[in-house]
């Protein structure tokens, strides 16, 4: 029944949902209502059993009987919200007044129902709720993704080893299957891993990023799978974990062959069986998360040498996919150039039309060993610092542009290069516009007009 429900809720916009009354057939209608929209539902008769639910799944939702026995509904709230921070909850009451709605809502409640209720109310509450959450997620998605705003145009590619790519890519986003990916430092592994969510059924539901190296052992686990309060030195509050929280997304685990030995034995049982434990907490918890992860390193020399597991390797190893380099796809680097250069000018409100010729074959040259993220991060520099209608090949770094003459007064060459020349060290050893104007013995607008004759 969990498999069923695990393979429904990465197809469907619905919700885990906890029923909490002590009335059987309230149980049963409630529960009979929200199964027929096709939302997970788990039913519970008392506050215990509900702490123990909450503890093993995150839920979106719970409706919640005022009077539990001796319990009241309203004191669950926070033990819910400590474990799901993100849940609705309903309290369901046939005693309804204004100072029990203002105490449920101060506990966390999002909205109370009167019984007796029917089926429409259920609908119209739960429908509410789904829509709700499904815009947190989209705000969680857009958080994690603002500096990656320009990365369809990376995934744009007129190389054909990289157009078959993208094609599996698709295909494989259909599924629920671990995908690694593999390839070069920067040449688009997280774009791609983004897209991969993007295109797939679970694109409402989140998606996070560990970078598996930026972290010692301890604190990578605690990240990944959570912890409670005192679970480690520095633990003073618990902590979801990322898994926990991208239920029904996916979560990409970057440079994933730096993952310590211990926590590998962790992730192969959350792959295999979806079950996962907290740091200081030996309940298990479930979670629906598809896996993409990514390398850069050789994961077989790593299992030869005793540093990766050969049976997490099989597990993630389903599909697999290897970026070339950039150096490999030389036909991709003037649009890719082309598609940062559009970016960030509208970023930084510049104008800049395109390259000089000198410039298109300097990139064209280069080799590119940081790969797109290099590539990127030039044109980014070269639009800040660039002041011309055209990005010149003095805007690039010395490591890509051909080194400048090296001009002496008595060489044949024009008075207009001597002076270029002089200008731009002039203007690149003083600290304003104006102190060079006042060196140059010109005034700053004469300064300003050679400034722009030059692309300086």
């Amino acid at each position: 029944m969990r498999e069923l429900f695990n393979m429904n809720r990465s197809i469907t916009n619905k919700m885990n949902v906890l029923i909490v009354d002590d009335e059987p057939n309230i149980r049963k209608t409630l529960s009979y209502c929200l199964k027929k929209e096709e939302h997970f539902v788990i039913a519970v008769s008392n506050v215990k059993d509900a702490i123990d639910e909450s503890k093993r799944r995150s839920f979106d939702m719970a409706f919640i009987d005022l009077k539990l026995g001796e319990d009241n509904g309203i004191d669950l709230i926070p033990d819910l919200l400590l474990h799901s921070p993100w849940i609705k909850t309903v309290i369901i009451t046939a005693h309804a007044s204004i100072e029990t709605a203002v105490r449920a809502i101060r506990q966390g409640a999002f909205d109370y129902i009167e019984k007796p209720f029917n089926a429409d109310q259920i609908k119209i509450i739960t429908d509410h709720i789904s829509k709700i959450r499904k815009l947190e997620t989209q705000i969680e998605n857009m958080k994690e993704g603002i500096a990656t705003l320009d990365s369809e145009a990376c995934l744009n590619s007129q190389n054909p080893s990289v157009q078959k790519i993208l094609e599996t890519a698709k295909k494989a986003a259909t599924s629920d299957a671990v995908i690694l990916l593999r390839g070069e430092s920067g040449t688009g592994k997280s774009l791609l891993a983004r897209f991969i969510h993007k295109i797939s059924p679970r694109s409402h539901k989140p998606i996070a990023t560990v970078s598996c190296p930026s972290l010692p052992s301890e604190l990578l686990e605690s990240e990944l799978f959570g912890h409670v309060k005192g679970a480690f030195t520095g633990a003073v509050k618990n902590n979801l974990g990322r898994i926990a929280s991208c239920e029904g997304g996916s979560i990409f685990l970057d440079e994933i062959g730096s993952i310590p030995p211990s926590i590998q034995v962790k992730l192969l049982r959350f792959i295999q069986d979806k079950e996962f434990e907290r740091l200081g907490d030996p309940t298990p918890r479930r979670a629906d998360v598809r896996i993409i992860a990514a390398t850069n390193v050789d994961l077989e020399k790593n299992i030869i040498e005793g540093k990766f597991r050969e049976d997490l390797f099989y597990r993630l190893n389903v599909i697999s996919l290897v970026l070339p380099s950039l150096r490999e796809r030389p036909e991709d680097i003037i649009p890719l150039a082309s598609s940062f250069l559009e970016f960030f000018c509208s970023c930084n409100h510049k104008k800049i039309i395109g390259f000089s010729d000198e410039v298109i074959s300097s990139l064209q040259r280069y080799s590119w060993p940081g790969n797109i993220r290099e590539l990127r991060n030039v044109i980014e520099r070269t639009v800040i610092l660039g002041t011309g209608e055209k990005v010149n090949i003095r805007d690039l770094p010395e490591n890509i542009s051909p080194s400048p003459k090296m001009l002496a007064l008595g060489d044949k060459v024009t008075l207009s290069e001597i002076e270029e020349i002089h200008i731009r060290r002039i203007i690149a050893s003083t600290s304003s516009l104006q102190e060079a104007s006042e060196i140059l013995g010109i005034d700053q607008a004469t300064l300003w007009r050679k400034r722009k004759d030059y692309n300086m």
